[in-house]
């Protein structure tokens, strides 16, 4: 083949799971076998199933999937370390003649994944003080202080993502230059084939809709009962994890069922519109529409690149 890592991305619900299945299927009828390698940040959580859509084990074809219930949510994680272990784990697929499948909409760790990644530097002492000022002055006010050094970062952070803000405050303070700046231009660690999900966004937008209501129905609120009950607290990284958080504040009584859903919709909505947004800046990947055809558009895209 004339790469030796896939790599299926796309917008939360675009059937990014549905497809990668049918791929290694078929890939290991004309006798290529392939293995899944998870990409998504918050599946890399265990007990965090419902909350995350993570495909259950009885339903993912007896094809191994890696990195899915590899960490504690009490665990921290970052791109940084999810590259190490992506990247430990295609080689070991490798050296069974076997093609890593990496399927999930997590950017940052899909980069961390594919490509050559020089991660910016870090500084205990900058970020606890950066941290120490969050709490002070709020995540709107941190957020202002960065639309001032760097108006690109800002517009692509968002205001209560306090973590980010803090992280690209961090960046600037060491290096002097604009958070946005120091990621490099994207470029393959291995010769890689990435396959992109291009739906509509209204077809996406009712999907959405239906999913959320799903996990309600599924028990996303009893699931983030046994989280909130666990002897270890979850993570800032955990934590972040879309849905989560709205069921925490219906079981807190301060939200109403009603309004954790419309919420966890919402947010899921903007989170797909970054995605999107990221994803369309990268120029190397193959988009591939969605419709009935989608299975035999990426099988037909993977014959041109061997």
């Amino acid at each position: 083949m004339g790469f030796s890592t896939l790599a299926i991305v796309g917008p939360t619900a675009s059937g990014k799971s549905g497809l990668a299945l049918s791929v290694v299927e078929a890939l290991d009828q004309l006798g290529q076998p392939a293995e899944i390698i998870n990409a998504d940040a918050m599946q890399l959580y265990k007990s965090m199933d419902i909350g995350t859509a993570k495909l259950p084990e009885k339903l993912r074809r007896g094809i191994p999937h890696h990195l899915i219930d590899a960490i504690e949510p009490s665990a921290e994680m970052t791109a940084a370390e999810y590259s190490k272990l992506a990247n430990d784990k295609a080689n070991e697929v490798r050296n069974q003649g076997k093609l890593p499948v990496f399927v999930g909409g997590s950017m940052f760790y899909l980069a961390a994944a594919l490509d050559h990644f020089d991660f910016a530097p870090t500084d205990k002492a900058i970020r606890d003080e950066l941290e120490s000022r969050a709490e002070a002055v709020g995540s709107a006010e941190m957020h202002k202080q960065l639309a001032e050094l760097d108006p690109e970062s800002a517009l692509k952070i968002h205001s209560n993502n306090v973590r980010k803000v803090i992280r690209a405050l961090e960046v600037i303070q060491i290096t002097g230059r604009p958070f946005a700046s120091t990621l490099p231009e994207p470029e393959y660690l291995r010769p890689t084939l990435m396959l992109g999900i291009s739906v509509d966004r209204g077809p996406l937008k009712l999907r959405i809709d239906r999913r959320v209501h799903e996990m309600w129905e599924q028990g996303l609120l009893e699931e983030a009962a046994r989280l909130s009950k666990s002897d270890s607290p979850m993570s800032q990284t955990a934590r972040a994890a879309i849905g989560y958080q709205q069921a925490f504040e219906q079981l807190a009584g301060s939200i109403t069922e009603a309004m954790a859903i419309e919420e966890t919709v919402s947010l899921t909505n903007r989170y797909a519109r970054r995605q999107m947004s990221w994803f369309r800046r990268d120029k190397r990947i193959h988009w591939l529409a969605d419709g009935p055809e989608l299975l035999d558009s990426a099988l037909e895209r993977i014959r041109l690149e061997v």
